[in-house]
């Protein structure tokens, strides 16, 4: 008797997640379907932040500017996810948690795995401007991610505007001007996202694991704090309290007090690595993770849909291309997502099979292999 009710009870839990596989949870934000939401949909939804995570800059930022033709290109058209599969789901619970707990989240995975595009998704679905975008290298500091003061340059252009002695050798009286200094101030990537915008702005930290050991623990007191000062202005704060500087968004500009930024809305951080090394465990502790795995079949077929025309795509079906792709990427250890955008892009500007299948075997080549011999000139 009780394993039948337990078969009765096991066959609705099966009929309704059938029924709800396309609805996402009513707690979700982002949504995780690539359709954009309506506008103000974030602001509506999303509850106050925990105390300890509530920050109080002002006054408040213009909103960023769009960027669609960036998104465009990463993404490729807007077209909705019409089943949302377990990968997508666990992807969106873990956006969705960073976006409430206002942290970072940090996603891992193979190289062409998508988790830079992650970025541009939630910026696209919630409506939230041009994604900041900060590539990090061994040479990176906190400081360029923060803000660059080009001090010679201010001090050269000061030089330039002096005057020499008037003609009959008796000396200018006039007093050059000096240069302001917010002319030569840029905010950088995260010091942009850290304005006290209305809505969090997206940024992308991509491929942390290539920095410097240790600018992991240098971004924890600004991930906690959600402010940083800049010094040269703190200098000017009596004279000069208030100060324009450039922004990391083309043509964008900002006004600094007293010399401190202090964000209003923690921004939406995406944080990438490919897994070259291990961050420090209080680096890990105050952030959420998500693992990106391999794309399935589903995926790069929506990839691929998006990316090209209609029947673009039906003619990189009807080849069997994904097939080969998914198959080649597992005997390879993996492949990465643009290898199959450009496969099929020659797919279907090529006439000769024969160059197809040559140049297609020379792009699904492994990412981890060295360079091959030059081929015959």
């Amino acid at each position: 008797m009780h394993r039948e009710d337990d078969g009765v009870r096991a066959t609705e839990q099966r009929a309704d997640r059938s029924e709800d596989e396309g609805v996402p949870p009513n707690w979700w934000i982002y949504q995780g379907t690539g359709l954009a939401l309506p506008e103000g949909t974030l602001a509506s939804r999303l509850p106050a932040p925990p105390q300890w995570r509530t920050f109080a800059g002002g006054p408040v930022a213009p909103p960023p500017p769009e960027d669609e033709d960036e998104v465009l290109r990463r993404l490729g058209r807007e077209l909705p996810v019409r089943t949302l599969s377990d990968q997508i789901r666990h992807e969106a619970d873990m956006v969705n948690a960073a976006i409430y707990l206002r942290r970072p989240l940090l996603v891992t995975g193979k190289p062409g795995t998508g988790k830079s595009a992650l970025a541009y998704r939630i910026s696209r679905e919630l409506g939230l401007g041009r994604v900041l975008r900060w590539h990090i290298t061994s040479r990176t500091t906190l400081r360029s991610g923060l803000y660059e003061y080009d001090a010679i340059g201010r001090v050269q252009d000061a030089a330039a505007t002096r005057r020499g002695p008037l003609a009959d050798g008796s000396e200018d009286s006039v007093t050059p001007t000096r240069p302001e200094i917010g002319e030569y101030l840029q905010l950088g990537p995260l010091g942009t996202a850290l304005l006290p915008y209305a809505a969090p702005r997206v940024l992308l930290i991509d491929e942390l694991d290539k920095s410097d050991l240790d600018l992991a623990n240098d971004l924890l007191s600004v991930f906690e704090e959600g402010k940083f000062t800049v010094p040269e202005l703190v200098r000017l704060r009596r004279r000069e309290p208030r100060t324009t500087v450039l922004t990391d968004d083309p043509d964008g500009s900002a006004v600094i007090t007293d010399g401190t930024v202090q964000c209003r809305a923690f921004p939406i951080v995406v944080i990438t690595s490919n897994g070259e090394r291990e961050f420090p465990a209080a680096f890990l502790r105050r952030l959420l993770r998500l693992h990106m795995p391999e794309p399935d079949h589903d995926r790069l077929a929506a990839m691929v849909a998006a990316h090209f025309t209609g029947q673009e795509a039906a003619d990189v079906n009807s080849r069997d291309l994904l097939q080969e792709f998914v198959r080649r990427s597992r005997e390879r250890g993996g492949l990465a997502a643009d290898q199959l955008l450009n496969s099929a892009y020659l797919t279907l500007h090529t006439l000769d099979e024969q160059s197809v299948g040559s140049l297609v075997d020379a792009l699904w080549h492994r990412l981890d292999a060295a360079l091959p011999e030059a081929g015959p000139s």
